[in-house]
């Protein structure tokens, strides 16, 4: 399912309503896969995702998050803010596939 994120950190960070799909899969298994919105530059990154809890770390997200989606901001009181941190990434130049598929391994 396609979410809007920020990469903070090394970590990709996105939000979800609590009630949704996505939330309730998480609950039950945080691994995922993270795509970027470009394919012919895909970048895929697998990880678990988890929730930030910390008031003070939604502060600091806030300001870049609302910098990409402005009018939209990051707001825990609308649904879940998680983290996905990689443990691969996979990433290529699709016009040159054979020479720039790589895979880093955190």
């Amino acid at each position: 399912m396609p979410v809007w994120g920020i990469w903070i950190d090394s970590a990709f960070y996105f939000s979800t309503g609590r009630e949704t799909r996505k939330a309730k899969n998480l609950a039950r298994n945080p691994n995922c896969v993270v795509l970027s919105e470009r394919p012919e530059e895909a970048v895929i990154v697998e990880g678990a995702a988890e929730e930030v809890t910390d008031p003070a770390r939604w502060k600091a997200l806030s300001k870049p998050y609302f910098r990409k989606y402005k009018p939209w901001k990051l707001d825990p009181a609308m649904g879940a803010i998680y983290l996905v941190r990689p443990r691969v990434v996979f990433a290529q130049y699709e016009p040159r596939f054979a020479a720039t598929a790589t895979r880093w391994k955190f």
